[in-house]
């Protein structure tokens, strides 16, 4: 043995025989943040860097409906009776001149007048479309954002955006801020899962980059639960293994990792270590949590679905469940908002899709209990046009409409504003910085202190933007 083995030979002795183990010791030193340190971490026990919180939390976990294609707040959420008298006549240029437009740019711009009614719902008075029976019973309940924009016109870019509070592909998705913050309250399920569903429109392609962790570290990324099926692949054992046998083969490959950990001081090993762990884990977790035989047939009558069958209904009874067994970021992608054309029987069909699920899913959780401190957020990545594109809308970035409930919020308001024509937010405009600031705020954490330094530089989630939408929360 040469000196420099003798003297890794020793290290690593002093460290096993501490107490702190190479492991904890790597990680902890990997996540210190500039502003934001971790304390006590190990790599299958990650407790987060931003600890402890900064301000009082007000949600544990955050359960995002994503509305993926560009929903049109037109006909779900903001009510404009001047666009329905303009129906068919040209849009003043006052609205449109030198303004980014997608695929109607050059062409004639005719205005398009809401294809749907709107009603006033619960003590609030909410206007929410006809298009929503369910939510609309949830009026005093959420929180309607109409004045939301974006920066983005194309769909990859603007889910990139507000995925990540970028358009540069490789940063770290939303997700993975909030599990490297906070870290996860399972061990036995991945902190962050993502589910999807289509139907109704164009069902436009998900990058899996969406959920990716971006420069950090890979354990913080998103895992896709498949919505029909085994939602994992080679979840079970193989025929004639046992789960004694495979722990066996778990601790020496740990073994082994650890050998390869101190020889090339490599963090990516230690992650490797924590996800096979979680594997093995899994194999138990994963068939009890799709097994809905133990809930109520009151309950899944509420969802309109038994559960397994790849519908957006299945995946909030799923996300529901995935929220009790401690789930930190549960994300539901419905792709089916595309609509260029024939918006009004579209519009309807899609959301007869997602209506009820939606709504049970925050019923659910506020008879549970878990309302109060589970963020649900429900919206698009843009919006669309108050011109026509023939019987459709093109995408737009200048208005579009979400809404959000329990986790700190407000119900029973609606905030901002669009101008008469639905055109562009005109009173107390929220930008997608504006959201995640608002988000990691309810989390407890402030958004200009979760950072990481990558290439010489210190990033976070809301890059140098981004202020708190206060007037939203409880």
């Amino acid at each position: 043995m040469n000196t420099q083995q003798a003297v890794l030979a020793n290290r690593r002795t002093f460290l096993r025989g501490s107490g702190i183990g190479i492991g904890s010791l790597a990680l902890t030193s990997l996540f210190n943040s500039t502003h934001v340190r971790s304390q006590d971490v190990s790599p299958t026990a990650w407790q987060g860097v931003a600890r402890p919180l900064a301000i009082p939390p007000k949600c544990k976990r955050v359960i995002h409906l994503y509305m993926a294609g560009g929903m049109s707040q037109l006909e779900t959420f903001d009510n404009k009776p001047m666009l329905a008298q303009m129906n068919g006549k040209p849009m003043p240029e006052s609205f449109t001149s030198g303004q980014q437009i997608a695929q109607l740019q050059g062409q004639a711009l005719n205005c398009l007048g809401p294809t749907h009614t709107f009603q006033k719902y619960g003590q609030s008075g909410q206007e929410i479309s006809s298009l929503f029976p369910h939510i609309s019973t949830l009026a005093d309940d959420i929180c309607i954002v109409r004045s939301f924009q974006t920066d983005q016109i194309n769909h990859d870019p603007a889910h990139t955006l507000m995925n990540t509070g970028t358009s540069i592909i490789g940063r770290p998705s939303m997700g993975s801020w909030l599990l490297y913050g906070l870290g996860a309250e399972t061990q036995n399920l991945p902190g962050y899962v993502v589910l999807t569903s289509e139907g109704g429109g164009q069902a436009q392609p998900i990058a899996a980059r969406q959920w990716h962790s971006g420069f950090l570290p890979s354990q913080f990324q998103g895992v896709e639960f498949r919505s029909k099926g085994d939602p994992v692949l080679y979840v079970n054992s193989p025929n004639g293994v046992q789960l004694k046998q495979q722990r066996k083969l778990i601790d020496a490959i740990r073994d082994l990792n650890h050998v390869g950990h101190d020889i090339y001081q490599d963090p990516e090993i230690l992650t490797r270590i924590a996800q096979y762990e979680l594997a093995f884990r899994m194999q138990t977790s994963v068939p009890e949590l799709m097994d809905t035989s133990d809930e109520p047939e009151h309950v899944l009558e509420m969802y309109g679905t038994k559960g397994g069958d790849g519908t957006f209904a299945s995946n909030c009874l799923l996300a529901r469940r995935l929220a009790e067994r401690g789930v930190r970021f549960i994300q539901l992608y419905h792709r089916g908002w595309d609509h260029h054309g024939g918006i009004k029987d579209g519009s309807a069909y899609t959301a007869k899709l997602v209506d009820q699920g939606a709504a049970a899913l925050v019923k659910d959780l506020k008879q549970r209990g878990m309302l109060d401190d589970t963020l649900i957020i429900f919206g698009s990545e843009f919006g669309r046009t108050p011109m026509a594109q023939g019987n459709g809308r093109d995408h737009h970035i200048k208005a579009m409409a979400m809404w959000f409930a329990g986790g700190g919020i407000k119900g029973g308001m609606t905030f901002g504003a669009t101008d008469e024509m639905g055109y562009s937010a005109v009173e107390n405009p929220v930008h997608v910085h504006d959201f995640h600031a608002t988000m990691l705020h309810l989390f407890g954490i402030q958004h200009t202190e979760l950072t990481y330094r990558f290439q010489g530089r210190d990033f976070r989630l809301t890059d140098v933007h981004g202020n708190v939408i206060h007037d939203i929360l409880a």
